[in-house]
């Protein structure tokens, strides 16, 4: 995909507004709970949906294989990976337990995991755990300390497995991935990774982190639909036991005429982890079209887009008492502590104003994405003025 290059202002930021049905007026600073679909992204879901009027319009190779195979690819650049090793999957979770069903643990092993991490991420564990006698080890952190350290200093001769995310969904502080997978190699344990709210925006390879699983919701920040996500499996686990036993996942599946000759064997890497249905045939034009925005654009290239519109967040709103105070915070991730006096739900209060961020516990959560703007930034201030008084 070639995109014409955007205009760059004064302050180092890009305008990719434009890409995106956001109205002027609107500073929607929450990708990461939604990522509004790109323009053609939505043209084409749109177009999909049409042509499931009159389905005898495209061929069952195009709609049954090809599609599915360039979302793989695209997916694949993201994790640094080969389209081989991805999955197409519905959710998070729907990875997280193919992930749990392929791995081996015992009673006595430890699952290392986040304080109040992301229940998805942690139901399955505590599945797991129960299943095969295992406990479970949360980890907290301390005021000053790194999400890092904290779980350095947790994992042990006993961890068989870590399971976290590179930044921690609540507060946004960072994860320091390849310092936390050496630790797990030392001690055998695997690595299974929740990378929802950080693929796409942060820089990610497989070959220098080595985890088992990786997983990433499609819906947030990788701009996709609701129900569309990619898995990361291993080479080491490609041989592993999938959720579903579907036809399309089997070997030799592209040949109709033969469905019914059953075989035992499946197609090769990761696509055994598919889920069924995966080649969705009204969702998956869309995931790809912001599939080959996010990888036109380049992932370094929204890092430090991100990372721009989150410094001007933190400077502008130091004066009004809102202070990033979390310990290696991810830089597309504030987590904003809030003055004294300020309304209990922030975010309320701040949709009257047309803007949109989200409150977690005490703290107010401003997710900024490539569509974000300095005026956006503007916005949010006044409103905040606005507000506090």
């Amino acid at each position: 995909m070639t995109l014409k290059p955007p205009e760059r202002s004064a302050k180092a930021m890009t305008d990719y507004r434009a890409l995106f049905d956001l109205p002027p007026d609107t500073a929607y600073f929450n990708a990461a709970q939604v990522g509004p679909l790109p323009i053609k992204a939505a043209e084409a879901g749109h177009a999909a949906y049409r042509d499931k009027l009159r389905p005898w319009g495209h061929t069952t190779t195009q709609t049954f294989f090809d599609l599915p195979e360039s979302v793989r690819a695209e997916a694949a650049k993201l994790f640094g990976a080969k389209p081989d090793d991805i999955a197409i999957v519905p959710a998070a979770s729907y990875g997280l337990a193919t992930a749990a069903r392929n791995l081996s643990l015992k009673p006595g092993d430890e699952i290392v995991i986040l304080d109040g991490q992301f229940p998805s991420n942690v139901y399955t564990w505590r599945a797991l755990a129960k299943e095969t006698g295992a406990q479970i080890r949360t980890v907290k952190r301390e005021t000053e300390q790194t999400w890092t350290n904290a779980l350095l200093d947790a994992i042990g001769v006993r961890t068989a497995l870590v399971a976290c995310g590179a930044l921690h969904w609540i507060d946004g502080g960072r994860v320091d991935l390849e310092a936390v997978s050496k630790a797990a190699r030392a001690q055998g344990a695997a690595l299974v990774l929740d990378l929802t709210q950080s693929l796409g925006v942060m820089p990610f390879d497989v070959k220098t982190i080595d985890p088992d699983f990786v997983v990433a919701a499609a819906y947030k920040w990788m701009l996709g639909p609701y129900a569309t996500g990619y898995l990361y499996a291993a080479p080491r686990h490609q041989d592993g036991v999938p959720l579903e036993e579907n036809w399309i996942n089997r070997s030799d599946s592209q040949d109709f005429s033969r469905l019914i000759d059953y075989r035992d064997t499946y197609d090769v890497g990761a696509r055994r982890f598919d889920m069924g249905e995966r080649s969705n045939h009204q969702l998956l034009p869309a995931a790809l079209e912001s599939l080959n925005l996010l990888n036109g654009i380049g992932v370094d290239e929204i890092a430090r887009q991100c990372a721009a519109t989150s410094t001007l967040i933190k400077e502008a709103v130091a004066p009004l008492g809102l202070c990033a105070d979390i310990p290696e915070q991810a830089p597309h991730y504030l987590s904003l502590s809030l003055p004294d006096g300020a309304p209990a739900d922030l975010a309320a209060p701040l949709r009257e104003h047309d803007v949109h961020a989200s409150q977690r516990g005490p703290r107010l959560r401003i997710s900024a994405h490539i569509y974000n703007t300095a005026d956006d930034v503007d916005r949010l201030v006044t409103a905040l003025k606005a507000i506090l008084g």
